[in-house]
């Protein structure tokens, strides 16, 4: 892997974390697009960097309030945070139970399979459609809407369904309000690929010939980080103004472009 092709990467990664058009989706679209012939080792040491660099993103942005709920939490009172903290858990559970239970199987996915990926980045954009027509309501996420939430991030581990579009759509679709509805699918996903990061190094991800050199990890790693605190503040003003249609529109059009191409 070049300097070049790790910066693109980098940054599709950092943007497509947040923008709801799936990240993973982009990568596989983009490695397909490349060609490129690295080995299945530097890849995921690529993978596992740039999802670190975008949780990194999502900490600095959020650092506050990741700063009460850890408060809240080790207080022990059943206080707002402390509920909070309750609820990102209990949300984590359904992902957590498919990433360990078909681990083998979703890792297959990811194997430039073209044509799954447009199907995915299609229902994304259903979602997003519908999302944007949900009346405003305020509500907040109660324990039962963190689980359906944490189901649809589970359902969001498909190349192509985007994590943060699926979530947000989600939430809205259940009556939250919006700013809440994104807080709480960029903090929700934070432990996930915290617990991910350490499942890849524990299996060798950083182990082996680092034939492709530590250079293009470094800077791919800085690319998503930047563009993913750009992202991150664009998507939260983005939802409070309901634009989501418009990337509706957008994963509709890269979809079917997949498809296409794919058959």
């Amino acid at each position: 892997m070049d300097l070049l092709e790790a910066i693109i990467l980098g940054i599709i990664q950092g943007l497509t974390e947040f923008l709801p058009v799936s990240s993973s989706g982009h990568l596989e679209l983009a490695k397909a697009v490349f060609e490129n012939g690295q080995v299945p080792e530097e890849s995921m040491r690529f993978t596992v960097l740039v999802h670190a660099a975008t949780a990194l993103s999502t900490i600095v942005v959020y650092r506050k309030d990741i700063a009460e709920i850890f408060k809240g939490l080790f207080q022990f009172k059943n206080n707002e945070e402390f509920q909070f903290s309750v609820k990102i858990i209990l949300s984590m559970i359904p992902a957590a139970v498919v990433g360990v239970l078909f681990n083998d199987e979703i890792e297959s996915l990811f194997s430039g399979q073209i044509l799954l990926v447009g199907a995915m980045l299609a229902i994304t954009g259903l979602l997003l459609f519908l999302a944007d027509k949900a009346k405003r309501t305020d509500k907040t996420v109660s324990y039962t809407s963190a689980i359906i939430i944490g189901i649809s991030q589970a359902i969001a581990i498909l190349p192509g369904i985007s994590r943060s579009g699926a979530t947000i759509s989600t939430s809205v679709l259940l009556g939250i309000d919006k700013t809440k509805a994104a807080r709480f699918s960029f903090l929700m996903v934070i432990p996930l690929i915290l617990g991910k990061m350490a499942k890849d190094i524990l299996d060798g991800a950083f182990s082996g010939d680092m034939t492709g050199g530590y250079l293009p990890l470094a800077v791919g790693f800085v690319a998503a980080f930047v563009t993913g605190i750009i992202a991150c503040n664009a998507m939260i003003k983005l939802v409070q103004k309901s634009q989501l249609k418009y990337f509706s529109y957008y994963c509709f059009a890269v979809g079917i472009i997949s498809i296409l191409l794919s058959i």
